[in-house]
């Protein structure tokens, strides 16, 4: 069982850039998938990126080319920079937990979630 939380949300204007940070507490970081969801108000939660534990990396097509997500083992850390934020990316931010191979479109799979952190994009 993991505890996960998430910092580094914020507001930016359109084409602007934050990284998201999620660091987890408990044992066997290493062998479970990481990945970055969000939930926009009156949509459905969806993936965006997703690192598997082999180091494999999954992205929502809106997020292929301007998002990047990395993990450190080492620290039970995750990241999420977002590049040419646009206003479509804005809403609630969740790192999760899944199965050791996992991709992005996988969220019902993903068990342990972070408690969010807003990312606001105006134009």
């Amino acid at each position: 069982q993991l505890q996960l939380v998430e910092s580094g949300g914020g507001s930016v204007q359109a084409g602007g850039s934050l990284r998201l940070s999620c660091v987890a507490s408990g044992d066997l970081y290493s062998s479970y998938s990481m990945g970055w969801f969000r939930q926009a108000p009156g949509k459905e939660r969806e993936g965006v990126a997703v690192i598997d534990g082999d180091g494999h990396t999954s992205y929502q097509h809106s997020a292929k080319g301007r998002f990047t997500i990395s993990r450190d083992n080492a620290k039970n850390a995750l990241s999420l920079q977002m590049n040419s934020l646009q206003p479509e990316d804005t809403a609630t931010y969740y790192c999760a937990a899944g199965p050791f191979y996992s991709t992005y479109d996988d969220v019902n799979d993903f068990a342990q979630w972070g408690q969010g952190t807003q990312v606001t994009v105006s134009l």
